[in-house]
């Protein structure tokens, strides 16, 4: 394997476990001829797994000395571990995720990445985004920040709000820190996202979004509060859009669950009268 050597300024924590790894594959739900996109694939370590599964992989690697070198680390890994794979399933692509056109893929390709801390809320907004959405979709992430997207209740953000909206949300497993290299400061988690068939109900959906973005604006305020200052409309106005949407105006936006919103968005009539 060429000799690299993780960037802190990237992000990168290598993982080697092939159990993680495999449960990886599973929770994307990696499977013959399936379509995969990972996203920094670096030293190759799950990619080969996905290889080895019989997927079709596409890698977008943004460091460029990893994505020059990733095919030769591959077939390395293959070796090392007695691995038979088809080496023309694999396609290496150098870029940002950030500028990623996702209408590259196929309709219904999965997502399977080891992600670096600092890109998670930024890719989770773009698989939002997206028009062509995955259908299944395996983050590592920080275990903090996976159980905040996945949560039902008490511990809601506009990042899981959205994302739910779109997709359904589960954990998968636990990854401690020691098993990456170098160790991170938290633990990790996989998080499992699920494409609906349809949003989880029909809204405008601009609308609905500017919504939760005026409740989430200030997150420590009660909902009258951040709706009043969010909304720009008067408090005793946000105290009756709530009130005609049943919801106690004390409360602040994290407690709401995604139908309580939709309650609220069915009375904005309110507001302009």
């Amino acid at each position: 394997m060429v000799e690299a050597y993780p960037k802190k300024s990237l992000g990168q924590h290598w993982l080697h476990d092939v159990d993680v790894l495999e449960s990886m594959c599973d929770a994307s739900g990696a499977d013959l001829d399936q379509e995969i996109l990972e996203i920094g694939p670096g030293l190759g370590t799950l990619t080969v797994r996905l290889l080895n599964r019989g997927c079709k992989v596409r890698a977008l690697e943004f460091d460029h000395e990893l994505a020059e070198d990733l095919a030769v680390n591959t077939k390395k890994l293959a070796y090392e571990h007695s691995l038979k794979l088809d080496f023309e399933r694999l396609i290496v692509v150098e870029g940002d995720i950030r500028s990623f056109d996702f209408r590259s893929m196929p309709n219904g390709y999965r997502i399977c990445a080891n992600i670096p801390y600092y890109l998670t809320s930024n890719l989770i907004r773009l698989l939002c985004d997206t028009e062509n959405k995955p259908q299944r979709a395996a983050l590592l992430m920080q275990k903090e920040v996976a159980e905040r997207i996945a949560s039902s209740s008490s511990k809601m953000s506009f990042l899981s709000c959205i994302t739910q909206f779109f997709y359904e949300a589960e954990l998968s497993d636990f990854v401690p820190a020691k098993l990456f290299t170098p160790p991170p400061k938290v633990d990790s988690q996989i998080l499992v996202l699920v494409r609906r068939e349809k949003v989880l109900f029909e809204v405008d959906q601009k609308q609905f979004f500017r919504l939760l973005k005026a409740g989430f604006s200030e997150k420590r305020k009660t909902l009258r509060n951040a709706l009043s200052g969010g909304l720009t409309v008067s408090k005793d106005l946000a105290v009756e859009l709530l009130a005609k949407a049943q919801i106690d105006p004390m409360r602040r936006a994290e407690t709401l669950t995604l139908l309580e919103w939709k309650q609220i968005y069915d009375n904005l009539d309110v507001l302009s009268k």
